[in-house]
């Protein structure tokens, strides 16, 4: 009798074990770097796109975000999905116009000036965006605009003249020209060092979105924020297509439909945090005001000005991505 047992309860445990192993390699998962903070409208979104996956998929596909830079660093989330060192990461896409010109049409000054206009531009961008991106071995889960971008200083603006000299915080190539343009001082400074970098003086204005404004509580440092609706910049999410082509079919499925939920939801998250993040800035104690007749105009010389040296630099892709634009 002990004989036959001991082998049977052998038998058993190795069984348990396998089916242990068989179901820890059922279950898939994700690491997607992000660069914002948690409380923050993109995060949140990605936050809620795990989630959904997680349930559509009774929790064998797990996507864990990585929220304020703490996987990679801002500039190095692209490279890292692209890589394969993460499979998932969300980027500013005109952060990358020195790499390819077209991924920093939406940085340019008042070629697109409201959510509809974005979405105009994002729809003829696509594409070339999708190309670009599978020959790097990538694919565009998602995009979603940030608010319309205005003017923070500490000091109040009448012309573009007012901000000759001032350090300036540019996070992109786009609002380092810019800086360039109206005589600033442009200083690269990411998000998530934002903050700290008004506290020591290192930059006293910036061009960025109220939510922006509010995640990195401008009010605290900065006094005016001048709404001019410059344009509004896209944060896409990256997936790397290796890691994708893993999947099974099924969970291909559950991804992309998370992921067009996810830009729906988040469109409509951007202009309600456009809403709710200049009422914030107000009750915080920053006057938010329209730019004066002479500011605007002379921001939109800057943007005439950056378009052109865009088609220069861009060749016929970009052509024909703003002749698609502008039909």
């Amino acid at each position: 009798m002990k004989r036959r047992i001991f082998p049977t309860a052998a038998l058993c445990l190795a069984l348990a074990a396998g089916l242990s192993v068989t179901s820890a390699f059922a279950q898939t998962k994700w690491d997607l770097a992000a660069a914002y903070p948690s409380t923050n409208f993109h995060t949140e979104n990605l936050v809620q796109l795990a989630s959904d996956v997680d349930k559509a998929t009774g929790g064998k596909f797990k996507i864990t975000v990585h929220a304020n830079a703490a996987l990679f660093k801002a500039p190095e989330i692209k490279r890292a999905v692209q890589g394969g060192q993460a499979q998932m990461g969300e980027i500013l896409l005109a952060n990358f116009q020195n790499e390819w010109q077209l991924f920093g049409v939406d940085g340019l000054p008042f070629l697109a000036d409201s959510y509809d206009a974005s979405k105009k531009l994002y729809a003829a961008q696509k594409p070339f965006l999708e190309k670009k991106l599978a020959e790097q071995g990538m694919m565009l889960l998602y995009a979603v605009a940030w608010p319309p971008q205005g003017i923070y200083t500490k000091k109040p603006l009448a012309t573009a003249a007012d901000l000759k000299g001032i350090k300036w915080r540019a996070y992109s190539p786009a609002t380092a020209r810019i800086a360039e343009l109206v005589g600033a001082q442009p200083v690269t400074v990411q998000a998530a060092e934002f903050s700290q970098a008004l506290a020591t003086g290192v930059v006293e204005s910036t061009m960025t979105s109220g939510a922006t404004g509010v995640d990195s509580k401008l009010y605290e440092h900065l006094k005016y924020y001048y709404d001019t609706q410059a344009w509004l910049p896209k944060n896409a999410v990256l997936v790397n297509k290796k890691a994708f082509d893993a999947l099974d079919k099924p969970l291909q499925q559950v991804l992309l439909k998370a992921g067009a939920d996810a830009e729906a939801r988040g469109w409509a998250s951007s202009a309600k945090v456009n809403t709710d993040t200049m009422a914030k800035l107000k009750a915080s104690g920053m006057e938010v005001v329209a730019p004066p007749a002479a500011l605007k105009a002379d921001m939109a010389k800057v943007g005439d000005t950056m378009l052109k040296e865009w088609l220069d630099k861009a060749g016929p892709e970009g052509k024909a991505l703003i002749d698609t634009y502008r039909k």
